[in-house]
């Protein structure tokens, strides 16, 4: 009985180490999720929020009163004042909202490198699930190959074949198995590359819950277009450039209102007039020469070169939107064709050239010939299928909005 709890308490230890070891399954939404959390990048990024609010809270401070002290040997012999500026025309206000205008700058930047590496994670993953899917179909081609030197193997021993193709076929056996190597070492450097925009240690498993076949939905080209106008990061950080450029110019023109100094003291030791005496004075610079004609000229023409290039970025990522519709819905165009065609008839074909081998009436090069002729259709297979996402992945950073 003692040894029957000592094995049960053992098992319950291991059966929580053994399931922690087992890799967390994750979606592509739920790997976009925690790059959101995790990646250094944008968590670098996001940091410079901090000195844009600095910056408003630069803008909100005011002058600071100024205090000095006289001592001559005129009369009055001392003399203590005071000296405070007032801001006039609404300058502080003004000052307030460009700080804020390019605050919201800092907050595009911040969403410009949210959206590249929600390109980044998705490609990745959709790279982790292309190895994984390559090695699987090495795997499937060493299965194959191991099967066709069996069948070559009893048939030399029955004496219908010589030798020389059994020697063939384990030829085909160690290629397909430094291939299927190659491949486990490939999806390691998928993972590891992953892992590293997860701020993951490399080699850190995940189970991919979302297949390489699994391909986005479908979208009309108009509703790209138009949602790319209002949410492309160029546009929208043009269209905010603008609107950074006419509140400098408001605080141009308050800055032509000249700002008011108050000054007020007291004078002391004039033996002949008086022991103490109060003085003050105004300061008022007048606006004659100089009224921020140059720096006003200087931002109009700053806003009508970003109206022209937010005119010729808006033609030029509609362009991009089209090109990248147009490239993906060929890739998609590619990968039904190979599902639907190409890959049950050459797989048809291997098949067949099998049972003929099997039954004697045909060659090895026969059989060979037809599975190194699956094996580069599936391979162009899962090529087209990473295409697909691949191209998605860049068409839906042109837009700057979630497409699925």
């Amino acid at each position: 009985m003692r040894f029957v709890r000592w094995l049960v308490l053992i098992l319950l230890i291991g059966v929580p180490s053994a399931r922690a070891q087992q890799p967390t399954r994750l979606t592509l939404q739920a790997v976009l999720d925690l790059a959101e959390k995790q990646n250094l990048d944008l968590a670098a990024a996001r940091q410079q929020r901090a000195v844009a609010l600095a910056g408003v809270r630069i803008a909100q401070q005011r002058p600071n009163p100024s205090v000095a002290f006289a001592a001559l040997r005129d009369e009055p012999h001392e003399g203590l004042f005071f000296n405070q500026p007032l801001e006039l025309g609404s300058k502080r206000q003004r000052r307030i909202e460009v700080a804020r205008q390019e605050s919201l700058l800092t907050d595009l930047d911040i969403a410009g490198v949210a959206r590249q590496v929600r390109r980044n994670v998705r490609a990745a993953y959709y790279a982790v699930a292309f190895a994984r899917a390559e090695s699987d179909r090495r795997g499937q081609v060493l299965k194959l190959a191991q099967r066709l030197r069996q069948i070559a193997q009893e048939r030399y021993e029955a004496g219908a074949v010589a030798q020389l193709e059994v020697i063939q076929a384990e030829l085909e056996v160690s290629r397909a198995e430094a291939d299927f190597r190659v491949g486990q070492q490939q999806e390691k450097v998928a993972l590891s590359q992953l892992n590293a925009l997860l701020n993951e240690p490399a080699e850190t498993a995940w189970d991919m819950a979302s297949s390489l076949e699994d391909l986005p939905p479908r979208t009309e080209l108009g509703q790209l277009v138009q949602r790319a106008a209002a949410a492309n990061a160029e546009l929208q950080r043009l269209g905010q450039e603008q609107k950074v450029e006419e509140s400098r110019r408001g605080l141009l023109k308050a800055e032509r209102i000249p700002n008011l100094e108050l000054e007020y003291g007291l004078d002391f030791n004039s033996p002949h007039d008086f022991r103490a005496g109060p003085r003050s004075q105004v300061l008022l610079t007048l606006p004659i020469f100089s009224r921020n004609q140059g720096e006003i000229a200087q931002s109009l023409a700053n806003q009508r070169v970003l109206e022209a290039e937010s005119a010729a970025t808006r033609r030029a990522v509609a362009g991009r939107v089209e090109t990248g519709y147009f490239d993906w819905s060929a890739r998609l165009a590619q990968v039904e064709i190979y599902r639907q065609t190409l890959l049950p008839s050459a797989r048809r074909l291997e098949s067949l050239a099998e049972e003929s081998y099997r039954a004697g009436k045909s060659n090895i090069l026969t059989v060979l010939d037809a599975q190194r002729n699956v094996q580069g259709i599936e391979r162009d297979y899962l090529d087209a299928l990473f295409s697909v996402q691949t191209a998605f992945a860049d068409l839906e950073a042109t837009v700057g909005v979630p497409l699925d």
